[in-house]
């Protein structure tokens, strides 16, 4: 069996572009984007910029090289950020703050998307004789292993309050913030107002092949371009993968919700199994296999003879999710698997 026969329920960075998406990105108009001279690159940044209501945008190739710009704006090197422990920028992107930032990270305790401000406030380290003086915060929306939750608005003003009152950045790993949008309603500039600096991705869940944006201020905008061409993320003709972003933009935002569907009924087909680890608000569904028979590598591997693919986060930890690849007969497919493994 080959990967295109599975059902896939390991990432939604998984889709493959649409024949609309194809059709864009061989008409897109071109220009070489170290020279500031791509079209399509350049109504792309202004579109993301204008929708998070700053005033400018970055396209970088990826989401991790967009959050490790950004992070170079806001904290200097040997300075400090704090973020939870389950971060993305301290757990998927490979220690790049500190190996091209400079930067030193401190955690708070995993708690995914239930953050308490409060606790946040009484980590910041002020300067001093001989300390790392905290300068960012970052939070991730949606929260990838906290299994999609959503941060809720007040908990950001809380810590945009927080970051205020010690003269902190505000970052926003917002790789999935698209998703907490169509599931709270929140409007994108709302989000875009409490950070100095965000990186969205148009490759989760929107469906592009690749591509991410640094948004933020004009001043910061300018810098990061320098930033972005010392970590090798200068790009010539990239407008082709600009015109998949703006496609991306302008039709799979909404139809998330079909997604989130999705998760919802695949929620409901395992919770009888006692596996659910968090509520299921958005395309994520934690299988928590603590109670379990099964670990989270063998349900895996049992789950893939069948024809399904899920990811493993951790011994006892499993993950689904869903995306515009994955059809309504897959879902139920993947149900009906999943759960004659787990009542086994």
């Amino acid at each position: 069996m080959t990967v295109a026969e599975f059902v896939d329920l390991r990432s939604d960075t998984v889709t493959r572009p649409t024949a609309g998406m194809r059709e864009a990105m061989a008409s897109a108009e071109v220009g070489d984007d170290v020279y500031g001279e791509d079209p399509t690159v350049a109504a792309l940044e202004a579109e993301v910029a204008a929708l998070f209501g700053h005033e400018a945008a970055l396209f970088a190739p990826s989401g991790s090289m967009a959050n490790q710009i950004a992070l170079q704006l806001v904290v200097p090197p040997g300075d400090e950020l704090l973020c939870d422990a389950d971060a993305h920028v301290v757990t998927y992107e490979i220690g790049a703050a500190a190996a091209y930032g400079g930067i030193s990270s401190r955690t708070w305790p995993a708690v995914g998307a239930e953050i308490d401000p409060e606790v946040v406030a009484g980590m910041v380290r002020p300067d001093g004789y001989f300390a790392v003086p905290t300068r960012a915060i970052a939070v991730e929306q949606t929260h990838n292993r906290g299994g999609g939750g959503v941060i809720p608005l007040a908990t950001l003003r809380e810590l945009r309050r927080v970051a205020d009152g010690h003269g902190l950045a505000l970052h926003c790993d917002g790789a999935r913030i698209w998703h907490a949008h169509v599931a709270d309603r929140v409007p994108l500039a709302e989000y875009g107002a409490l950070f100095d600096t965000l990186g969205v991705c148009l490759s989760k869940g929107l469906g592009a092949p690749v591509g991410s944006l640094v948004v933020g201020s004009a001043e910061k905008i300018a810098r990061a371009r320098f930033v972005r061409k010392r970590m090798g993320g200068g790009m010539r003709q990239v407008g082709i993968l600009a015109a998949a972003g703006r496609y991306a933009l302008a039709n799979h935002v909404e139809r998330l919700a079909e997604d989130h569907a999705k998760a919802a009924r695949l929620a409901e087909a395992v919770a009888p199994y006692g596996v659910l680890a968090t509520a299921v608000r958005t395309n994520l569904v934690p299988l928590d296999l603590t109670k379990h028979a099964l670990d989270a590598p063998a349900l895996a591997a049992a789950a893939r003879e069948r024809g399904l693919l899920i990811s493993v986060l951790g011994p006892r930890t499993a993950r689904l999710v869903t995306h515009m690849d994955v059809t309504e007969a897959q879902v139920d497919r993947a149900a009906e698997t999943l759960t004659a493994l787990l009542r086994a």
